[in-house]
């Protein structure tokens, strides 16, 4: 018996077949076999592949569907790096997945990253099918492609292989993820933003290399990621979960987070698919557009960009219809839909369902949200100069010109929200001089903040404007500041920067750039009235709640003062304790400025609020829900300093100074979720006094009866 009926998917563009499948399938079934990929024994002694497994897997039919226009020599090529990449993964998963052994995983990847080496560098010689493959195919491949796209995919590939350990050890230790835990490490592991690099490559068409890091392009990558990774949770769930034991499927995920029946569960992954369809689709059509604008691209870049993103797409549709023919997926009898002259509106109904959701909030229920249930895994410590930081504040904000009642801040509004309190808090062993510094940093980004929301949005186009300026005040040679926003960015740049060494100049102003791009994208999803995706919410959420700020801020004993351990800052287990830190406080803060957003600002941005949306529930469950995931970022935290940092300190043989420079990192990152979390409860900013003497009275927006969304057949309140 089937564990689910798949959902109705979205497909809004019908999959093509390149006309020279026939010859991708047997050159590349040939190459598998001279390659010793087919007969090779696993652990248990049985062959992990043979000539009628490969046969009945069709990648040759996976790659003529996905990339429907390249010719007969790049298709067989593609086949082979997919076959190369589905056989390491169940190679993987016959000699360590099952065996568990994380020690000799760990140095098997480490050897298997040697085979792709820049053009005349040596590699070393292949002693497996797995080594092999990769290897043939790399060279192969580089060849035509330039040293940027080289070192992209080279990135990818690490990172598909090396967090196959993430998924190795939760399978050790019978753990299933949290749900931003897995969307973050599915996106990797997964290996689609790979599938991407090779898109570049099909279509002749590489991302120019000014663009390739703009979020316009990350974001078609990340949904079109997203949304491969979904949609092979889906039909991978019987075979993963039931068959093999595996745990990383959303499916699953959700299922255990939201204690949802195993439909229901899929019906909601689903939806998320389907939201990150839109979004690819959004982006394609405003945000790329926009870009080329702004960036005054040329003709041959926009052409390039463009074949990339219809290569995304032609994958997606693709990637469909192969789950739906492959032996490796669940697809016995699935209705494919119907056929003909008019039936293809009928692939395009779950589109509008998200649409629609993302364009009609749920009513502003007024009152205070009550919170409960967060924890507070750690105890606060005040830093002795707080009130240095208090007595400083008013007077830098009122020199600054911050204190605007248009935007709310009064005296007594900065004197009831008691910033000096929070950096405190996240910092009580800065230096005085240092706390101040980072108090008036904590004002300026919090004005920004309400700046947007109370200002901006009403008159979008010199706010966008604004936003846009900010950058040119993080130089030597800035213009004069024409606002206030932008004379406290400059004073407080021109304060910074001369104690920090230009690693931590550019660290900080990368992290600016950041914040201000993630303020702009708020921006417009305001004035347009969208809602945006849970996914795309919590990334954004991530960079403007200011973690990575007050990351980029610290003092010169965090780890990258420490030689040779500024090489770590992408490590996974370093990566993901930040992200969990930053998640909690969050998610915390959206829990207590939730009347302040949604009931006076009338803003959209706040996880409560969108879980209210899609998943058409009460802000009461809504808020419940929220509370359980920053739980899960702080067990998580723990778990990882517990469990798994040690023996990243042995992979890495990490010496005692850098040992000691992670886990005072660690102490910080403690003390950043406990004095966020200590001061949301405690401060007056959301309170509603304060609240109703600095705006005035909202209106009611719409009925106070349970919000039913689109969503109505699994509402969860």
């Amino acid at each position: 018996m089937k564990p689910f009926t798949l959902p109705d998917f979205y497909v809004p563009h019908p999959a093509r077949l390149n006309p020279h499948y026939d010859y991708a399938r047997a050159h590349s079934a040939a190459w598998a076999q001279r390659l010793g990929m087919l007969g090779e024994l696993g652990v248990d002694g049985q062959p992990i592949w043979d000539a009628e497994k490969l046969d009945r897997m069709d990648y040759a039919l996976l790659c003529a569907y996905t990339h429907p226009d390249c010719d007969a020599e790049v298709l067989a090529l593609l086949t082979e790096w997919y076959i190369w990449v589905f056989y390491f993964d169940d190679w993987f998963l016959s000699e360590y997945k099952s065996t568990r052994n994380h020690a000799e995983a760990t140095t098997y990847l480490q050897r298997l990253e040697l085979f792709m080496a820049e053009p005349g560098c040596p590699a070393p010689e292949p002693e497996t099918p797995s080594e092999a493959g990769l290897a043939d195919c790399w060279a192969r491949t580089i060849p035509v492609m330039s040293p940027g796209w080289r070192a992209r995919m080279r990135t990818s590939t690490h990172n598909l292989m090396v967090e196959s350990l993430w998924e190795l050890d939760n399978i050790a230790r019978n753990r299933v993820s949290n749900p931003i835990e897995y969307l973050e490490m599915r996106r990797r592991v997964g290996g689609a933003p790979w599938s991407a690099n090779l898109v570049e490559f099909a279509c002749g068409a590489e991302v120019p290399g000014r663009f390739a890091a703009e979020r316009p392009l990350r974001v078609l990558c990340e949904t079109f990621a997203d949304a491969v990774h979904l949609r092979n949770d889906l039909f991978s769930y019987e075979r993963e979960v039931r068959v093999e034991g595996e745990n990383a499927n959303l499916v699953l995920v959700l299922e255990r987070f939201l204690g949802l029946p195993t439909q229901a569960a899929a019906e909601l992954t689903n939806d998320m698919l389907t939201s990150r369809l839109k979004q690819f689709e959004d982006t394609a059509e405003i945000d790329v557009p926009q870009l080329f604008l702004e960036r005054a691209a040329t003709p041959a870049e926009q052409l390039a960009v463009t074949r990339y993103a219809i290569g995304l797409q032609d994958w997606q549709s693709g990637g469909h219809e192969w789950h739906l023919r492959s032996s490796r997926y669940m697809n016995r009898g699935v209705d494919r839909g119907p056929t003909g002259l008019g039936t293809a509106a009928a692939r395009l109904v779950p589109g509008f369902r998200i649409q629609l959701n993302q364009h009609v909030p749920p009513p502003r229920t007024p009152g205070p949200l009550v919170v409960s249930g967060l924890a507070r895994p750690y105890p606060v410590a005040v830093n002795p100069h707080i009130e240095l930081a208090r007595a400083d504040a008013p007077g830098w904000a009122a020199s600054m010109g911050l204190l605007d009642p248009v935007v709310g801040w009064t005296a007594e509004s900065l004197r009831a929200a008691d910033f000096a309190a929070l950096v405190a808090m996240v910092g009580p062993e800065a230096e005085a001089d240092e706390l101040i510094l980072r108090t008036r940093w904590t004002v300026w980004g919090t004005y920004a903040d309400d700046l947007a929301t109370r200002v901006f949005r009403v008159d979008p186009v010199p706010g966008r404007e604004q936003l846009r300026r900010l950058p040119l005040q993080l130089s030597d040679a800035a213009p004069g500041p024409v606002s206030p926003l932008e004379l406290g960015l400059s004073r407080l740049w021109g304060e910074t920067v001369p104690g920090l060494d230009i690693d931590r100049r550019n660290r900080l102003r990368a992290a600016l750039i950041e914040l201000f791009e993630g303020w702009e994208y708020v921006l417009e999803n305001e004035v347009r009235q969208r809602m945006p995706d849970p996914v795309d919410y919590l990334e954004i959420r991530r960079l403007t709640s200011g973690g990575p700020l007050f990351r980029a801020l610290d003092t010169p004993s965090a780890p990258e003062a420490v030689p040779g351990i500024a090489d770590l800052g992408d490590a996974s287990i370093v990566r993901q304790l930040e992200n969990s830190a930053h998640d909690y406080a969050a998610l915390a803060n959206d829990l207590y400025s939730y009347q302040k957003e949604i009931e006076y600002d009338r803003e959209l941005h706040n996880l409560v609020y969108l879980t209210q949306s899609f998943l058409g529930c009460s802000r009461e469950n809504a808020a419940n829900i929220v509370v359980d995931l920053a739980n899960e970022r702080a067990r998580q935290f723990e778990f990882i300093v517990r469990e798994q940092l040690p023996a990243f300190f042995d992979d890495y043989h990490l010496s005692e100074d850098m040992r000691a420079a992670m886990l005072a990192h660690v102490d910080r990152l403690r003390n950043h979720m406990a004095g966020n979390a200590y001061w949301h409860a405690h401060t007056a900013r959301y309170a509603e006094r304060t609240l109703r003497a600095s705006r005035p009275k909202p209106p009611i927006g719409g009925p106070l009866d349970p919000f039913v969304s689109v969503f109505a057949h699994r509402r969860l309140s």
